[in-house]
């Protein structure tokens, strides 16, 4: 017996079987300890070798995705091949009477692992054709739940694009946003699509807990980015709950389960390693708004409001910065220097 390879190989199989049931199963749990690191090294390495292309940085989701599957099933296979290689002779030749050397071992893994045997190796004893069974038995659930996980990552990608074109259809940037409301003399027609989007961005939020891998699913578009449409939607909120004035504000009661949307979706950033950026970004523009007459607040207050919103919004743009992209709008060249409160130029973004 090889007392080290046997607890190499029970460390092994116990690490995989937590990974795995902890990123599969487990909703409020996110990624498992061996997953979220891979797939956080991975998208850092990504973003280093591409220099943030993003055409090269849409590939990231399904590598980590692959790589995520590739490693369970690895981890699996190298597992029992070490618990087998621990025994005292677990496994003979049938033809040959000989003990399985390394590569017999590894063999027979493999095909317990995905089928039911082929009789090339035979387990030598009662605890050993247990063993064998547990080996097809994990194989086959994991592979099983591997599958499942791929199908609710694949169509959570869709909806969470399908949201931010919803966003970016309506502004590519918050006051953009909240101009296509404006009716001249009240905001008209905006109260079902904000409802509809909080919703979706509510039930994006759970999602994005139970699968951290979803922030790396990048979208060559800005329009399809959610990253890009989480900001613009809770600035216009903003703009709504503090920028326009009292008299033609949209229902506070809709502004404020958005802008609670967007707090579930920021609690989810823990989970795939996502900080809040060191500083943070320019305020919407007021003046924009007032092109098109809609009465807005004082613009000392309004400043004075947005300010006590610092760490929400520098958690907007971790979310911004963590996905390769740039504070909205999502046409960078719209940006123009404005001068603020104290005449200093910021960018009107």
């Amino acid at each position: 017996m090889q007392p080290l390879y046997l607890a190499v190989g029970i460390v092994v199989l116990i690490a995989v079987v937590v990974d795995i049931i902890w990123t599969t199963l487990w909703v409020d749990g996110g990624s498992g300890p061996l997953s979220g690191r891979l797939t956080t090294g991975v998208w850092r390495g990504l973003r280093i070798l591409t220099g943030d292309h993003s055409r090269a940085l849409s590939i990231a989701g399904p590598l980590i995705l692959t790589l995520t599957l590739a490693m369970w099933i690895a981890l699996l296979w190298f597992g029992w091949t070490f618990l087998f290689a621990g025994g005292d002779t677990a496994l003979v030749s049938p033809q040959t009477g000989e003990p399985a050397d390394w590569t017999g071992h590894f063999y027979y893994v493999a095909y317990t692992m995905f089928t039911n045997g082929n009789g090339d190796y035979s387990p030598t004893s009662g605890t050993w054709e247990i063993a064998s069974s547990f080996t097809t038995a994990t194989g086959m659930a994991f592979v099983t739940l591997g599958v499942s996980y791929i199908l609710t990552v694949l169509g959570t990608v869709s909806e969470k694009r399908a949201f931010a074109n919803s966003v970016t259809g309506l502004g590519e940037r918050s006051e953009e946003f909240v101009r296509a409301g404006w009716t001249d003399e009240q905001f008209d027609g905006l109260d079902l699509p904000v409802e509809s989007l909080a919703s979706d961005l509510s039930e994006l939020a759970d999602k994005h807990k139970a699968y951290p891998i979803l922030h790396y699913y990048h979208s060559e578009k800005g329009e399809r980015a959610s990253a890009m449409a989480v900001p613009i939607f809770d600035e216009a909120m903003t703009l709504f709950r503090y920028g326009v004035d009292d008299g033609a504000q949209l229902d506070p009661a809709l502004v404020e389960n958005a802008r609670s949307s967007t707090d579930s979706y920021l609690d989810t950033l823990e989970t795939a390693f996502i900080e809040p950026a060191d500083e943070i970004p320019p305020q919407p523009d007021l003046d924009r708004l007032q092109e098109d007459d809609i009465p807005t607040a004082d613009e000392a207050e309004f400043e004075d409001a947005v300010a006590e919103l610092a760490e929400r919004r520098r958690k907007l743009l971790g979310v911004v910065q963590a996905d390769a992209w740039h504070w909205p709008p999502i046409d960078e060249e719209e940006s123009e220097p404005r001068p603020n409160r104290a005449g200093e130029e910021t960018a009107s973004r």
